[in-house]
């Protein structure tokens, strides 16, 4: 089985059982509510939004996946003015490195 299915199924895994405990909670805490337990009636309005928010992150959590995911090798468009900068930045880091390794080895 490839990694990519393995990984969908245990995103749709998740959410279901996401929403298996949101509507037992929600059912739970209805029948409390109704029991004359008054704390439990903003239980039972917190739970179908809980419900809604597994959702909302199951797509775009399969969204990711059909997209190649957020770490994707898809190749960015590099600016070679911000390549030339680095470039040299990372020149001057070597130099700098350098330099502190000859100072340390004239004062031993």
């Amino acid at each position: 089985m490839r990694a990519l299915t393995k990984k969908v199924l245990g995103i749709h895994g998740g959410l279901l059982l996401a929403e298996a405990i949101c509507v037992s909670a929600f059912i739970f805490e209805l029948r409390r509510a109704l029991g004359g337990n008054e704390l439990s009636w903003a239980y039972v309005f917190e739970w179908p939004v809980l419900g809604l928010y597994g959702v909302y992150v199951w797509k775009k959590l399969l969204q990711e996946e059909r997209e190649g995911g957020p770490n994707s090798s898809r190749e960015l468009p590099v600016d070679q003015q911000e390549e030339t900068a680095r470039a040299a930045y990372n020149d001057y880091l070597r130099r700098m490195h350098r330099d502190e390794a000859t100072n340390d080895e004239t004062k031993s």
